[in-house]
Formats: structure tokens, C-alpha cells, sequence
């Protein structure tokens, strides 16, 4: 199972050809356990901020739920908006292998972030400011969004080629799934744990808006 797993994180992070073709299709429903564990791994580190005690366990578990589904969540909420735009512009032949490159992609994400992990578990030792804390986690997430466009623009290489329309679609989702994953992180919250608040899967008020909330965590260190 391992061996097939490390094999299977090999041919998404080299951007296999195969792994998107229409004959591959047993293949595309393997790469939602990359998604699965390897998003489950950071989650967990993700949320062992102000060490390791019994409650701190319960929060791991938590984080390590929510991570996947942060990604899956966010992942589903861009799709109808992004297969409207290719279709009204002429690309509708085309949506099965972009939505096929986009679920690689998801899966090359999480593989990313799981090997940044072990640069959160070591800024959560060397710094304790909460705050502090949930913006490295934000630059890890949007390192591993960046880095995860490499896989991305490797399989939409052909269809640019073919057609330069699909460049804009192609930002068009960058835009749009990076947008409504922030706000969806926030929804999810929490996934670091405040040491002040009691541990809870979800919390009170979870409906607010993301942006604001940056900026005045940010006003907040600054001053």
C-alpha cells in the first residue's frame, strides 16, 4: 500500500501524462488518497501549535480532518463557475481534461504542504506568538499553491498551445479557488487552536469575512 502510494506521489509530482488521459480514469480516483493523507499530515501538525498534551491530541485530529475537506470544499465551490467560463468561450470539449489536470494538481498540493510540514512543527518550537503562528501556516498553504502550479501549467501546456483561451481560464482558477479557499479556511476554523480558547471542532461565528480578519491580525503585529 505504501510502496503503491510513494509511486502514485511520483507520477503527480512529475506531472504523469497518463495520470489525466480518459483511459486513466481508475487512476484519477486513486489520487483522493494523496488528498486524504497527505493533507491529513499537515492538518495534524498543523494543529500541535503549543505542544502536545490530551486536549492538543483532540485538536490534531480535528485539524487533520479539516484540512482535506478545506481542500475538497474549496476545490467543488470554484468548479461550476470555472466550467460556465469554458463553456461560454468555446472550450467545452476540453473541460474533461481540465477538470482531470485539476484534480492532479489538487493532489500535488497536498503532497507539497505535507513535506512543508516539518517547517511548521519547527516554527511552532522556535516562536509562540499565536498570530505569528496562523500567518506562517498562510505562507506555507500559499507555498504550496504556488509550487503546485508547476504540475498545473505542465498539463495545460497542450491545450494553451492549441488554444491561448485556456491561459485565461487557467488564472481565472488560480483566482478563484485561491479567493474561496481563504474564506473557506476561515469558515473551518479553527485549525491552529488559540491556547486561550477551549478545544472545539468549529467556532462560534464562523460566518465573517476572512480579509478583514488578515488585515487586523496584521495591524496587530505591527504595532
Amino acid at each position: 500500500m505504501i510502496k503503491r502510494l510513494l509511486y502514485l506521489t511520483s507520477r503527480i509530482l512529475r506531472a504523469d501524462p497518463s495520470l489525466v488521459t480518459v483511459q486513466a480514469r481508475a487512476d484519477l480516483v486513486r489520487l483522493i488518497l494523496p488528498v486524504m493523507v497527505f493533507g491529513s499530515i499537515y492538518g495534524a501538525v498543523m494543529g500541535s501549535y503549543n505542544g502536545i498534551n490530551a486536549e492538543r491530541l483532540v485538536h490534531m485530529l480535528y485539524a487533520a480532518v479539516k484540512v482535506p475537506i478545506l481542500l475538497t470544499v474549496a476545490f467543488a465551490i470554484s468548479l461550476p463557475s470555472f466550467f460556465v467560463l469554458n463553456t461560454l468561450v468555446g472550450l467545452r470539449d476540453d473541460l474533461g481534461y481540465c477538470l482531470r489536470s485539476l484534480i492532479a494538481t489538487q493532489a500535488g498540493l497536498t503532497i507539497i504542504l505535507a513535506s512543508l510540514a516539518p517547517f511548521t512543527a519547527l516554527w511552532y518550537l522556535s516562536f509562540e506568538n499565536y498570530n505569528v503562528a496562523i500567518l506562517f501556516n498562510m505562507a506555507m498553504f500559499a507555498t504550496a499553491s504556488i509550487s503546485s502550479r508547476i504540475i498545473l501549467r505542465r498539463y495545460y501546456t497542450p491545450l494553451i498551445q492549441r488554444d491561448p483561451r485556456h491561459k485565461k481560464m487557467l488564472n481565472a482558477w488560480i483566482f478563484t479557488y485561491g479567493f474561496v479557499a481563504v474564506q473557506m479556511a476561515w469558515v473551518l476554523r479553527p485549525f491552529i487552536g488559540n491556547p486561550e480558547s477551549p478545544i472545539s471542532f468549529f467556532r462560534q461565528q464562523a460566518w465573517s469575512n476572512a480579509y478583514v480578519k488578515l488585515y487586523e491580525i496584521m495591524c496587530n503585529i505591527l504595532q
